[in-house]
């Protein structure tokens, strides 16, 4: 019995508002442009430099476009694409390579990636490859108190951390492989990698502070936090993120509560760092350093809103209002970051100033998605068209200052416009994909049926049982895949 209602989806898609098929369109077009040139110039390599024409291995040459594409060209119903992209991972994809890879960014990239491709088309090729390049990863939970190292060579173990971080693991680079791993085992039935990735969060709730905010910078052999910055930014940000939803991911069940009660305990934590600008009153999330605050923002911490909106559900009704209110104020902030440059694209972070409101910190811009997920949030959960507009507002500054004949850049300076020579991975992953599903009607890939990993990959929400973790008693997860192929416009999967 296939879940999801195949005549209500299709009738939506009929029913669609003929703006948002238009600029859905757009979107699907721009996904198209970006991965023809990456097929044209870097193929198989990491990500694509459009202005010099070539590719780049920013990731070890482990295809990190082409995996982070596979669930946006499948969802975008471009079939042609989808296939010859799974070639590649079957035939070319090679994880034995005597390389220092970044756990989190290895994980959420490609461990994702893999992984959404196979809850999408039920192809086992995309499971044996996560479950390949996971185990690669594994080792680097190996310490003593499990909180992993943050860097580990993909041929040889070693894990170890970089040295800027004075031998402390990152905590977004730690505490943001859990739904990866534990929807692995769902898949595999093998538990290993959930435990692995649970023990770190039980490992964190033992000194978990009053306020849940957590340092950036925690000690692996100790687990304890150790003295640096507190921010929703660079570093901090995820970690917070798969608190709330790794309980969505869990059903919301008791086996998952510690997820969602340390998630709120942080979002009341989080409320001690908001501050408003004058003359604007624009709402803004304060960084911590020590017991004073820093009136600076990340465009990286403007995820939030979107945090907010979707954990606000799960709240009673005051609360969920209050913290759906406080997401509309800083998703307002977010769009401002873009609307307050002469590209009308956002720079990298904004310090705020009396009198002054916000003023740019580093003025690059690199095709990040955070205030447009946080727009698609917002319009699911509110039906505001306005959050649309907003995002494609944004969509036709990339347009503007970001396309080229050859793909598209990031900008070195939101102000003048000049343009730096990357198109990253995440552009196709997140932001094309986002602005797809905010001109999309809130049916289609339903939040009751799909949680997204922090890299905007989505991942099949299955039953976990509270006594055996997520498996099932053959040790095989609770839940069968029942695939469906590429239908009229998209495909869909169901779980019987």
């Amino acid at each position: 019995m296939i879940h999801t209602n195949d005549n209500k989806i299709i009738k939506d898609l009929v029913d669609i508002d003929p703006i948002n098929e238009e600029r859905r369109e757009k979107v699907k077009e721009a996904m198209l442009h970006a991965w023809d040139s990456y097929e044209k110039y870097a193929w198989g390599q990491d990500e694509l430099q459009p202005q010099s024409k070539n590719g780049v291995n920013s990731f070890g040459g482990l295809g990190a476009t082409l995996i982070d594409s596979l669930d946006t060209l499948y969802i975008m119903g471009l079939e042609d694409e989808f296939r010859r992209a799974r070639e590649w991972v079957a035939n070319s994809l090679d994880f034995n390579k005597d390389y220092e890879a970044s756990v989190f960014e290895t994980t959420i990239r490609v461990v994702g990636g893999l992984l959404s491709a196979y809850d999408l088309s039920g192809d086992e090729i995309f499971l044996e490859k996560a479950k390949d390049i996971a185990d690669r990863l594994l080792p680097a939970w190996n310490t003593p108190s499990g909180i992993p190292y943050n860097r580990i060579n993909l041929v040889h173990g070693n894990p170890h951390n970089p040295g800027w971080t004075g031998g402390n693991s990152i905590l977004a680079d730690s505490g943001t492989e859990q739904l990866e791993f534990i929807a692995l085992s769902q898949r595999t039935g093998d538990p290993k990698y959930q435990q692995k990735v649970e023990n770190v969060i039980i490992q964190l709730q033992k000194t978990f502070p009053s306020d849940g905010l957590l340092p950036i910078f925690i000690n692996p052999h100790s687990g304890a936090a150790s003295y640096s910055t507190i921010t929703f930014g660079a570093m901090g940000d995820s970690f917070y993120e798969y608190l709330l939803k790794a309980w969505i991911q869990g059903n919301k069940t008791e086996t998952v509560k510690h997820y969602r009660k340390m998630w709120e305990t942080s979002m009341e934590g989080l409320l001690s760092l908001i501050r408003k600008t004058t003359p604007s009153s624009f709402t803004y999330i304060c960084e911590k350093n020590g017991g004073s605050l820093s009136d600076k923002m990340d465009e990286l911490a403007c995820f939030v809103p979107g945090m907010l909106t979707l954990g606000s559900s799960g709240y009673g009704p005051e609360k969920a209002e209050k913290f759906l209110s406080l997401a509309k104020e800083l998703s307002w902030t977010c769009y401002n970051f873009y609307q307050s440059t002469s590209t009308k694209l956002a720079g990298e972070n904004y310090y705020f100033y009396v009198g002054e409101d916000m003023g740019i910190g580093t003025s690059w811009n690199i095709l990040r998605p955070e205030t447009i997920e946080s727009l698609m949030y917002l319009w699911r959960f509110t039906g505001n068209k306005t959050y649309q507009d907003w995002g494609w507002d944004i969509f036709q500054a990339f347009e503007k200052n970001s396309r080229m004949d050859s793909g598209y850049v990031g900008l070195k300076d939101v102000n003048t416009g000049a343009k730096d020579n990357m198109m990253q991975s995440f552009f196709l992953a997140e932001t094309l994909k986002y602005l797809y599903l905010l001109f999309s009607p809130p049916s289609f890939f339903s939040f009751d049926e799909w949680v997204f990993n922090t890299e905007a990959h989505p991942l099949r929400i299955i039953p976990r049982s509270d006594k055996e973790e997520g498996l099932g008693a053959d040790g095989k997860a609770n839940s069968r895949l029942v695939t469906r192929p590429f239908s009229r416009k998209h495909g869909r999967t169901g779980y019987s």
